[in-house]
């Protein structure tokens, strides 16, 4: 199945794609350092993969 730059990505999978720990997303997420999530429910929140993308190329922009 081919990957959609839509599809929902848990904390997991956002922690292993951009190599950061999971505090370090919610702390980031907090300051307004990291894309909000979507809340799905109470307990479950999902990033969209292009946010993520778009996030990693700012990032990589500015450290260049």
């Amino acid at each position: 199945m081919e990957a959609s730059n839509n599809q929902l990505l848990r904390i997991q999978v956002v922690s292993n794609l951009t190599s950061l720990a999971k505090s370090t997303i919610n702390l980031w997420v907090t300051k307004g350092k990291f894309p909000k999530p979507l809340m799905l429910s109470p307990t479950v929140k999902v990033w969209r993969l292009q946010q993520l993308l778009d996030f990693i190329d700012e990032q990589v922009k500015e450290a260049t």
